[in-house]
């Protein structure tokens, strides 16, 4: 049998493989089922099973709606990925892509009280994907889709929000977009550069680029340039999907083709793609007092070393190996216990704005190593859910 040995990816130690393997092993993953009624006599078994459960059933027959109310689809969270578009990994396969979903389960139900259930599909058409969502939807008070490459999963979630009547969320969009602005309106803070002002420069227009520069449009960030595998995205460019090539009509970009030639003079980099695309001679190229978000995981897109010794004033990462740590894992867990909670379905623009300027307003005086809160900081479950109380009723 191979010896396993620490995972390393081009220099980076991340952790002992044979630990993991062996921690994941022992408890056959990392969730369990826990039963919220006892069941130690024959009382308490008519109560939560047959004969007492035939009049909910019967019950349920007549108004389905009810099934909120009564049983545990009122509360539950389906996690389902394809894993098509794992970051930092890419295409795993649906199994690859299983203890992600299963890890962020555990992170719902450890951070906020939620629960929710890890489910893998295989990667099949849209159609069919949407489908097998709608047939299982009654059993789940929201869906929190996960690592889907883009633009297939663009159009999941259209079709899953206009066919079923509950919350519809992928995290890699949304999550990732309102966690890049919450940091962003810091890191300008540290700068001293207006936010509406920034020239941003997006590598990587999948699933989390195109959110993310949505976001910023909305937030009054117009100057941005959309690079991805082609070079920059631009409206007439076929190579590119619709959903890119739409954003790219709405947002100021700046002169050039590839990324090299559009960060000369930019403020801010923001790198959801892949590993070590950027430099320090590019970063020193930026403007002054530059703003570096190198997301890509497990690795980033420039050592976090290399782009300070080159002039960047902050610089955030997705890994917590590092300052600043620019993840989702600060949005979903409070997010869905707001929308659960309120009975909130739409996670529209307007709210994730919301989000992104309550996760900002936890750090009252950002510096270039905190410009966002901590994962584990007291207070960010609570200030996304007040964030999603301010639009229920709508």
């Amino acid at each position: 049998m191979r010896k396993r040995r620490p995972i390393r990816v081009k220099g980076y130690t991340l952790m002992d493989e044979d630990h993991i393997l062996k921690l994941h092993a022992e408890h056959t993953g990392v969730l369990d089922i826990h039963g919220d009624l006892p069941v130690t006599s024959r009382a308490q078994l008519a109560e939560a099973y047959t004969p007492g459960v035939a009049g909910l059933a019967k019950l349920l027959q007549k108004d389905p709606e009810a099934r909120k109310q009564y049983t545990v689809s009122g509360k539950l969270i389906a996690v389902v990925t394809d894993g098509s578009a794992v970051l930092g990994l890419g295409n795993i396969g649906s199994a690859g892509g299983l203890p992600i979903v299963e890890g962020k389960s555990l992170l719902y139900k450890q951070l906020a009280g939620v629960d929710a259930i890890p489910m893998t599909l295989e990667q099949v058409p849209v159609d069919q994907f949407v489908e097998t969502v709608v047939n299982m939807a009654e059993s789940f008070a929201g869906i929190h889709l996960e690592d889907i490459a883009a633009p297939k999963v663009f159009e999941i979630e259209e079709q899953l929000r206009a066919r079923i009547d509950i919350p519809v969320y992928h995290d890699d969009q949304t999550g990732t977009a309102i966690v890049v602005l919450a940091a962003l309106i810091n890191a300008a803070k540290v700068v001293h550069k207006p936010l509406q002002t920034l020239r941003v420069v997006i590598n990587g227009m999948g699933a989390a680029g195109v959110a993310t520069a949505k976001l910023l449009l909305a937030a009054g960030i117009r100057h941005q340039t959309l690079v991805d595998i082609h070079g920059t995205v631009t409206p007439d460019d076929e190579r590119y999907n619709r959903y890119q090539r739409n954003l790219a009509k709405q947002v100021e970009m700046a002169s050039g083709q590839t990324l090299d030639e559009v960060i000369e003079g930019a403020d801010v980099f923001i790198g959801v793609s892949v590993d070590h695309v950027l430099d320090g001679v590019q970063v020193w190229r930026m403007a002054k007092n530059p703003i570096v978000f190198a997301l890509a995981n497990p690795v980033p897109e420039i050592d976090p070393d290399e782009a300070n010794d080159a002039g960047a004033a902050v610089v955030a990462t997705g890994s917590s190996q590092w300052a600043n740590q620019v993840n989702n894992i600060l949005v979903f867990p409070g997010l869905f216990k707001g929308l659960l909670k309120y009975g909130v379905k739409d996670v529209s623009m307007p709210l994730q704005l919301r989000v992104a300027q309550r996760l900002a307003a936890l750090i009252e005086r950002p510096t270039a190593d905190r410009v966002v809160p901590g994962v584990f900081d007291e207070g960010v479950v609570s200030a996304v859910v007040e964030a999603v109380s301010e639009f229920k009723g709508e």
